[in-house]
């Protein structure tokens, strides 16, 4: 390129050239921008030598590590940082220097940012915004919390003495009718119960998914020994009810299961799935756990028999106080739970319709690493 061009173009980007000649003397190289004739009026002239450090005094400490790293010789350049100045005129000047070395000569480039300060100011600013904000919604959503769970506390008190006044109820000489009418009055007492435990659940989960887990494999809990505790654990409440529950049995047990998570929560999770499913399992069906294999992932299914979830109502499972149409007597908690436990350990959840009937809720889990201690040798 022509070096007059190259001298214009420095010029139009803002851009003033400098040599350095001795200490903090420089000279200008080609055309000068008007901004820094309003710091160096003679800078014009290619005769003046100019001491940068006059205007500058920002760049003392940064000529220190330009002089290293000309005498390095290094094919790239060294940034000074953004700082500002004020010119004879008043206006505040937003500048970046930077060092470079060309043809064994020491060049010094100093930049008027202008529009792009002004841009990387506004994004700054927008980030401290929006970091406001967070903080503030962060705190608005836990007094919510707090005051949720004052609620409920509440409730559930209000209900202990209900129950007490049941129980004193039973205790009088009823007749058979309102018999019938205490038990339903404590029937509905204990469903009101399970569904403040259900609700303080699901909020007490979304800090307790944040607790610590474990990636290391000599303490990651076991994927198959976890669904085998689920499965016997259920298995006396699917046979009283004339369903069938089973762990794959063709699962590889040499294979290494281990994966990412806390055996307590993955139990609850996997609990939770098979409990759903055993909710929507007409009577003589098979619900059926399975454990596999999936690169760098253990892929776990609870498929069942039953008529599957409605698409609109798919769409939302994992939400919140989601529910299918028949409702089954839960809040419509234990699937969000299961969401945010699972993806807090890096894993994905979902749903699917299986092709011969029924629906399969699944999930992945990372396989755990072995962690080596590394010892001094």
């Amino acid at each position: 390129m022509n070096k007059s061009i190259t001298d214009e173009l420095f010029a139009i980007l803002d851009t003033v050239v400098l040599e350095h000649l001795n200490d903090c003397y420089f000279q200008v190289v080609g055309n000068v921008p008007k901004w820094f004739i309003q710091f160096y009026p003679n800078a014009t002239s290619e005769e003046n030598k100019i001491n940068i450090q006059t205007k500058f005094p920002f760049l003392e400490n940064f000529l220190i590590d330009a002089e290293d790293f000309w005498h390095d010789n290094i094919a790239q350049r060294l940034k000074s940082g953004l700082w500002s100045e004020i010119d004879m005129s008043g206006q505040e000047c937003h500048l970046e220097a930077s060092a470079v070395r060309l043809e064994n000569k020491k060049i010094l480039l100093i930049e008027l940012l202008g529009v792009a300060y002004e841009e990387k100011q506004s994004l700054i600013q927008k980030a401290r915004q929006n970091n406001l904000t967070y903080h503030y919604l962060l705190k608005e959503t836990q007094k919510k919390e707090i005051l949720l769970h004052c609620i409920l506390h509440d409730v559930a008190g209000q209900l202990t003495g209900i129950n007490c006044c049941f129980a004193l109820l039973a205790m009088e000489n009823l007749t058979a009718k309102g018999r019938d009418r205490l038990e339903i009055g404590k029937r509905q007492s204990i469903k009101q119960e399970m569904l403040i435990q259900e609700i303080l659940k699901a909020f007490s989960a979304e800090v307790k998914s944040l607790e610590d887990f474990t990636v290391d494999s000599a303490q990651a809990p076991d994927a198959v020994r976890c669904a085998r505790e689920v499965v016997e654990a259920l298995l006396p409440t699917f046979s009283l009810n004339k369903r069938i529950l089973q762990l794959e049995p063709n699962i590889d047990m040499a294979q290494d299961w281990k994966v990412v998570g806390e055996n307590s929560r993955l139990e609850r999770v996997l609990f939770n799935l098979v409990e759903n499913a055993f909710r929507h399992s007409p009577l003589g069906s098979t619900v059926t756990v399975d454990v596999n294999q999936d690169g760098e992932f253990i892929l776990f299914t609870v498929d069942d028999e039953g008529p599957g979830v409605p698409e609109d109502i798919s769409k939302n499972l994992f939400q919140k106080f989601s529910q299918g149409r028949e409702k089954s007597g839960k809040a419509g908690l234990g699937l969000y739970f299961c969401r945010i436990t699972v993806e807090r350990w890096g894993g994905s959840i979902g749903y699917s319709t299986r092709p011969q009937g029924g629906s399969c809720f699944w999930f992945r889990l990372p396989r755990a690493v072995l962690q080596v201690a590394l010892g001094a040798e």
